[in-house]
């Protein structure tokens, strides 16, 4: 989905079974095996979302939930726990977690309840993101504009997902690359521009311009409004790279 998930989670079983699932669900996923590797990767890089065990070695999830909302990081939090008792559950919500779980429990709770987190983190919309005439259903991995749906690749969905989980907000190449691409060997600039192209290819249609806004020397920009110059789709529009540091 063009979303990037940490899991904190000391089970290997576990880990591996929560990463195989939420990776074949198109989330871009990183495991920590303790709790002081988990606040040291929270810390490194952006995540949407982290699912967090809470007995874990070297620091456990209060712990790390803790130092976390000391730093102002805000990311959304799940918190798993093996124990039922009401005062875990109430320590969990006080020390900053958006969300727990308790073990044993049903994956498809879990997901819900991650998509709900990662909503409330970024999207303002349900499972079906909406931006102009574009809409894409992030639980079925589909796409329209307007009434003409529209088939993507894996990854173009996920470049387009993170696209429209910020809309109308200026994108770096180097987010779209931490973010939706997993192995480092891929992650070059020019991957980025290339799948780009390729999502104007299938999204674009003539006289009604791109969605997708070319900043120079920067990344790109979602835009609810496209172009109405008639004729056949030309290149995207290019703007001027925002007043900030590129990532």
């Amino acid at each position: 989905m063009g979303v990037r998930i940490l899991i904190v989670e000391d089970e290997l079983s576990m880990a591996n079974s929560l990463a195989r699932g939420l990776e074949a669900e198109g989330y871009s996923v990183d495991v920590a095996l303790d709790g002081e590797e988990g606040l040291a990767r929270a810390r490194q890089r952006h995540y949407d979302a982290i699912v967090l065990d809470l007995m874990l070695p070297k620091l456990n999830g209060f712990a790390v939930t803790t130092a976390l909302r000391a730093a102002g990081d805000r990311v959304p939090v799940l918190m798993l726990t093996a124990k039922q008792g009401e005062f875990d559950q109430t320590e969990a919500l006080d020390t900053g977690a958006d969300d727990f779980l308790s073990k044993p429990f049903s994956y498809p709770v879990l997901l819900a309840r991650l998509r709900a987190l990662i909503r409330r983190g970024g999207a303002p919309q349900g499972a079906v993101l909406v931006h102009g005439d574009l809409r894409l259903d992030t639980r079925d991995h589909r796409c329209w504009r307007d009434a003409e749906e529209i088939t993507l690749t894996p990854r173009e969905f996920a470049v387009l997902s993170y696209l429209m989980h910020r809309p109308e907000e200026t994108v770096s190449k180097t987010d779209l690359l931490e973010h939706v691409w997993d192995n480092a060997t891929e992650r070059d600039a020019n991957v980025v521009e290339v799948y780009v192209g390729y999502l104007r290819r299938k999204l674009d249609r003539p006289g009604r311009g791109s969605h997708i806004d070319t900043v120079r020397s920067y990344g790109y920009r979602l835009s609810a409004t496209s172009g109405t110059s008639g004729g056949s789709p030309g290149p995207a529009a290019e703007v001027a790279a925002p007043n900030r540091t590129a990532r």
